[in-house]
């Protein structure tokens, strides 16, 4: 299991340049000019992850396969969107499918690049597309109340339950503030997902930095930094322009310009660490002489569920899954080692799956 973020900002933030470097593709047109994206582009991207590669040489499998994630560049939102302005409308539609937000925000000064409000204030502009974000919502929730009336005066349990938690979302909307900041009991979370409210998207500021601040950052992203943990959410900082050079050279000729550029990694690689924080994901590893292979899970999740991302047969007849701590694996140089010293163990429906684990799971067919 992957997950699917959403490339959003103002128009001429860079959300096109970063979505071409993501992907190594220039199918996102980066053109100086609003709404130059007019359908959002979807591109799949391997994760990185230095882990699977050094699996892969121990166990001396022929294939390595990574996991994956999925960017969607949707175009740049405008004030009145969610009244329809621009194609607000639209890409409304587009956010709403999914799961996180990676919002660009523009923390650089060029003159050759036009701002769509005339001035350059990341916060602002945050404000701007948050405020758009949350009009949408209110209008939904005022709609979705209508549709409702009468099962709720029927005393339908579900149609209850949903007016509870639209007039709580309402209420943190009237008062300024996201759904996402609403407390929700484990009970309603199916409920309250189903929903679909725009302003319950994780949130992930990306400052996207002149290529002189890439690593360290600008005064710009600081107040970005101060704004997101201001509100629980997360920021990186990134020069998309740094990022597009580098989608183009080979990994050698990456390294060194990365290194020239003061940089350790690159930006996607941030960017990937941030979102799997977002969304609270993990990854387990399932290793073998025909491929290494890495797979994506929830934290949190148990054996039988992290079986059926592989397929749902899996899972249905799970019997238990034989463990190998990632540095147990590497440290003593195989399954065969790790066995002979112990320490592959034997786990069942309970356990639950920890990152890095290297697994090999027996069910009934």
């Amino acid at each position: 299991m992957g997950f699917k973020m959403g490339i959003v900002g103002l128009p001429n933030v860079g959300k096109s340049t970063l979505f071409n470097a993501l992907t190594k593709t220039a199918a996102a047109q980066a053109a100086n000019f609003p709404f130059c994206t007019i359908e959002p582009n979807v591109g799949d991207v391997a994760v990185p992850d230095e882990r699977l590669d050094k699996l892969a040489e121990i166990a001396k499998s022929k294939q390595i396969i990574p996991t994956r994630m999925t960017f969607v560049d949707i175009a740049g939102l405008v004030k009145g969107a969610s009244k329809g302005e621009g194609l607000g409308n639209q890409f409304l539609a587009n956010i709403r499918e999914v799961d996180a937000i990676a919002h660009v925000l523009r923390c650089f000064e060029d003159g050759d690049v036009t701002h769509v409000e005339g001035r350059i204030d990341p916060v602002a502009d945050a404000e701007t597309i948050e405020t758009e974000l949350m009009l949408a919502d209110m209008e939904s929730i005022e709609k979705r109340l209508q549709n409702i009336v009468r099962k709720v005066r029927g005393g339908d349990k579900e149609a209850v339950q949903q007016e509870r938690l639209l007039r709580a979302a309402m209420a943190a909307l009237e008062a300024g503030q996201p759904a996402r900041t609403v407390d929700v009991d484990t009970e309603d979370a199916k409920t309250w997902k189903g929903l679909q409210l725009l302003t319950t998207k994780p949130i992930l500021y990306v400052c996207n930095v002149d290529e002189a601040s890439a690593a360290a950052g600008n005064e710009f992203s600081v107040k970005v930094e101060k704004m997101a943990q201001e509100q629980g959410a997360a920021s990186v900082v990134i020069s998309a322009q740094i990022e597009e050079e580098i989608s183009q050279l080979e990994p050698d000729e990456a390294e060194m310009f990365l290194e020239e550029m003061g940089l350790t990694e690159a930006g996607l690689d941030r960017l990937i660490v941030a979102g799997y924080e977002l969304l609270h994901l993990e990854t387990y590893f399932t290793v073998g002489p025909k491929e290494a292979r890495a797979w994506t899970i929830r934290t949190g999740t148990s054996a039988p569920k992290a079986a059926g991302v592989i397929h749902g047969d899996f899972e249905k007849g799970f019997i238990r899954a034989e463990t190998i701590a990632y540095d147990d694996f590497v440290g003593l140089g195989g399954e065969q080692a790790a066995k002979e010293a112990g320490k592959m163990r034997a786990e069942g429906k309970a356990y639950i799956v920890k990152d890095g684990d290297v697994l090999h799971f027996l069910f009934n067919t």
